[in-house]
């Protein structure tokens, strides 16, 4: 079998607002969208907000940030630090700019309203 990564689903408190989020910061493109979900163009990948169902939401606060494993990475095509910048003056929380030895990229981390981690990824 041959496989190629096509979508990236993350369940979601506010697809509305993820959407919002991801699309005045990054650019990205609403494919589909209604009540509970959103599909968001990402390149070649597609990253989809699906609303999590009302039995878990019950079980949340509102101002509960999700803890999860995975993260979310941009390769950007412009200076990084001014990325930075400009997320911060958005009060997105954002960590430092870090790279790696022998490694061609800088890379900043970030998280979106929920909680979910993305990362900047800049080459040198």
């Amino acid at each position: 079998m041959n496989a190629t990564f096509d979508s990236l689903i993350l369940y979601v408190k506010d697809p509305q607002l993820l959407k919002n989020f991801y699309t005045e910061n990054f650019n990205l493109k609403v494919i589909e969208e209604d009540s509970v979900w959103v599909l968001l163009e990402a390149g070649t990948i597609k990253i989809g907000l699906h609303k999590i169902g009302d039995q878990y939401l019950e079980k949340i606060t509102e101002d509960h940030l999700f803890n999860n494993n995975t993260k979310i990475v941009f390769e950007i095509d412009s200076d990084i630090e001014s990325a930075r910048n400009e997320l911060l003056s958005k009060n997105v929380l954002m960590r430092e700019i870090k790279t790696f030895e022998n490694y061609n990229f800088w890379l900043c981390d970030g998280t979106d309203p929920e909680g979910n981690v993305f990362q900047l990824k800049c080459r040198k």
